[in-house]
């Protein structure tokens, strides 16, 4: 239900596809962001079809992994391949890139 920072820096490293969903609030994406589609967790129930369903996994994140987990949780259950990016963008930044700014 997971995948951690450093398999998805090596996806990005093997050109392999997916697609960024970050769930966190527009507050938050202000401050720093990973990219990719952004649909906060609040709108998620009402807005997941809007995600593409082309075969290449989501990678979910927030701040810290807890609402990425549930919104994975939510999308499994709703038929997309998703994962939750274990730590969120906090890990991200600490462990692959410290030009993401930590908040």
């Amino acid at each position: 239900m997971e995948i951690v920072p450093s398999k998805v820096a090596d996806w990005i490293k093997q050109k392999k596809e997916f697609n960024f969903l970050d769930v966190r609030r527009d507050d938050e994406r202000e401050v720093s962001t990973l990219g990719g589609i952004h649909i906060p967790l609040h709108e998620l129930e009402k807005r997941y079809e809007e995600l593409p369903r082309d075969k290449k996994p989501l990678i979910v994140y927030c701040h810290h992994g807890v609402r990425s987990l549930y919104a994975t949780q939510f999308l499994k259950y709703n038929g997309y391949d998703a994962l939750s990016l274990a730590g969120g963008i906090d890990l991200w930044s600490l462990e692959i890139d410290p030009e993401v700014p930590r908040y």
